[in-house]
């Protein structure tokens, strides 16, 4: 995988004047069975949230509410998106370090995952990311 295997998608947005729907369907509008939903909220404005990377997990991630930043490494390169509007996601695929910061006050952010939780997915430390990362080219 590589940083320019991360990519903003745009969701169908069905504009109704009661308020607009989309929709996220695992294998369709996301490359991915759904396994996981999970978001993070009330996070202090500015603040930073999850410098990890995942081995097998892919994501997407949706500014449901407010922006903030999502940095993604592939171990050479890194590459900012700001996400700021509830239909776009960012598609984060597998080994790649992330880091979720620059919240706005208010800011919620949503995560799609490809797996189930497991802690043994997760590098918790970007040297050890970055050695597999090189071993592996």
């Amino acid at each position: 995988m590589s940083i320019q295997d991360c990519k903003i998608i745009e969701l169908d947005k069905h504009a109704d004047p009661r308020g607009n729907l989309s929709v996220i369907e695992g294998n369709n509008d996301v490359p991915f069975d759904i396994k996981r939903v999970y978001y993070l909220y009330d996070v202090p404005g500015g603040s930073s949230r999850a410098g990890h990377g995942h081995k097998e997990l892919q994501q997407f991630v949706i500014a449901m509410s407010g922006s903030f930043d999502v940095i993604v490494d592939d171990g050479i390169e890194r590459r900012k998106f700001q996400l700021n509007r509830s239909y776009y996601g960012l598609y984060i695929p597998k080994m790649m370090w992330r880091e979720v910061e620059n919240f706005s006050s208010g800011g919620v952010c949503l995560v799609i995952a490809s797996t189930l939780y497991d802690p043994a997915d997760y590098y918790h430390d970007y040297d050890e990311f970055k050695s597999v990362v090189h071993a592996r080219t």
